[in-house]
């Protein structure tokens, strides 16, 4: 655990301090990389009670390569209401609020953060008391010790002035440890499983299905459809790759996804993701074998096949994908 959080502390570091902007240094070529200010949000209904928040922009924007915001959903309970990811600010979760009311007066009983990012986890200090926030476990270690941290890290790439320096931290209720899962059980059918397959994109990660409907809430693991790519900034590589390929295998093939940045999909739709990661994975292999440098490498392995009209693809390939990739493959071979 304490390695992840330095090399996740690393990251922030970077990004942060980023010397120059362009193409391949630490900062992204759009910031905000969206705007809190302006997303709206709305509801697509996913089966009886049971609802996705998705931006308005997502259905179209989604294909164009233009990043989205922070994906959501609730299901509605016999007793209530357990809602999936609070949004960056206030301004998003009186939205998320608003559509939970427009179809049930029923409390939010539950509220699960699937990521220690700040788009998913920053409104929990705005829930009822009696709400009951579950995290992965080591999403409420990471929160509790860099909390302030990551919230400069988060207006960095967000903006000022997008309410994010009004959050204040609220400790998770129920935590869930790596390779473990817990099961919620909200009445008519609708069972919930939490899952922590351990690092997928970050150790924070916890994916959100249900069996009995197959819907899965995917978060920042699955990004986006294509053109998008996964966002693994977090230092790590071979486990994400491996834990990646390990949900996308266990999903059913009718399965309805809903992404962490983008509009509802199906494994189908996600499966760029998978592609991208393994041959990222083989062409990094070949050129460590070959003994290439990290630079030699980034030269190398281009990977323009992907290179779609993402706007965040040199950002997230050549700064972080890629070079993570390098490191844990260079370093297995040492072992």
């Amino acid at each position: 655990m304490k390695n992840c959080k330095l090399n996740i502390a690393g990251t922030l570091l970077l990004l942060l301090i980023g010397a120059t902007v362009s193409a391949q240094t630490g900062m992204p070529p759009i910031i905000p990389i969206w705007d809190a200010n302006k997303v709206e949000l709305k509801l697509q209904k996913l089966n009886n009670d049971i609802y996705a928040i998705i931006p308005t922009t997502a259905e179209k924007e989604t294909s164009m390569g233009i990043p989205q915001a922070t994906t959501g959903g609730f299901i509605v309970g016999s007793k209530g209401v357990l809602l999936i990811e609070v949004m960056l600010s206030k301004r998003l979760y009186d939205q998320e609020v608003k559509l939970i009311h427009s179809v049930t007066d029923k409390p939010i009983i539950y509220a699960v953060n699937t990521s220690d990012h700040g788009d998913h986890c920053f409104s929990n200090y705005l829930l009822p008391a009696a709400t009951i926030v579950i995290q992965n476990e080591f999403a409420k270690e990471n929160l509790s010790q860099n909390y302030d941290y990551i919230k400069h890290f988060m207006v960095t790439l967000f903006g000022t002035n997008r309410g994010i320096e009004n959050s204040v931290y609220r400790a998770a209720d129920i935590v869930i440890p790596k390779n473990s899962n817990l099961k919620i059980d909200l009445g008519d059918e609708k069972l919930v499983e939490l899952l922590n397959v351990g690092t997928a994109q970050s150790p924070a990660d916890l994916f959100v299905w249900m069996p009995n409907q197959k819907i899965f809430w995917a978060g920042n693991p699955f990004i986006a459809e294509s053109p998008a790519i996964p966002w693994l900034f977090d230092g790590f590589f071979l486990e994400p790759a491996a834990n990646l390929k390990k949900v996308y295998d266990f999903l059913p093939e009718d399965a309805v996804v809903i992404p962490g940045h983008g509009r509802i999909t199906n494994k189908a739709g996600i499966k760029y993701t998978i592609d991208y990661v393994q041959e990222l994975k083989k062409q990094v292999e070949a050129a460590v074998d070959k003994g290439l440098t990290l630079e030699q490498t980034k030269e190398a392995v281009k990977m323009k096949d992907y290179d779609k009209g993402y706007v965040l693809f040199d950002w997230l390939h050549f700064n972080f994908n890629l070079p993570n990739a390098y490191k844990d493959i260079s370093d297995n071979k040492k072992k």
